[in-house]
């Protein structure tokens, strides 16, 4: 009885902030639930299935999610990343956690855990990038230690054009213009 009172009341206060969020938040919402969207469809699978898979109640909620009318309280991105996020779960909760309970994420920060999902994710995306490339992957030793030190010194390029020093990861100071 609870647990399902807890559940209405997380809807509840979602639909509510929903109605209250300034437009930059409605925009953030819109295309958050575009994103929701597309990961859904690209599973193939539709609203209703999705509610089932997850044990909720009422699927209605995922399309006023998907439509940016409402946020998702954070108890359903969990399990949300359990059906469309598996292959890169932590990914999945850090992005819509940051968009649709943005006082969670920020307890996670405070805690420090934010900052390690940010960091966990980027890992992971660079991993994605050598994983869905077979090239890569039938390089030898000796060429993919050349490949290596090459995107090593464009990742360092590329941060140096920023404005970060690599070597310090610190931001490097500004010349002023003359």
């Amino acid at each position: 009885m609870l647990g399902i009172a807890g559940a209405a009341a997380d809807i509840s206060l979602g639909a509510a902030k929903a109605v209250l969020v300034k437009p930059t938040q409605r925009a953030a919402l819109e295309k958050t639930g575009a994103v929701l969207r597309g990961m859904r469809e690209a599973a193939g699978l539709s609203v209703k299935e999705v509610g089932e898979a997850i044990d909720l109640k009422d699927p209605v909620l995922l399309d006023l999610v998907e439509n940016g009318k409402v946020a998702l309280p954070f108890e359903i991105i969990l399990r949300l990343a359990s059906v469309l996020g598996r292959n890169d779960p932590i990914s999945f909760v850090m992005r819509f956690t940051r968009s649709y309970n943005p006082d969670v994420w920020r307890t996670l920060e405070n805690l420090g855990i934010g900052r390690f999902a940010v960091q966990a994710g980027r890992e992971r995306e660079f991993a994605n990038i050598y994983r869905g490339n077979n090239t890569a992957r039938r390089l030898s030793d000796d060429e993919f230690a050349a490949l290596l030190a090459f995107v090593r010194a464009a990742f360092e390029l590329a941060l140096a054009f920023r404005g970060a020093n690599p070597a310090s990861g610190r931001a490097a100071p500004r010349r002023r213009a003359r």
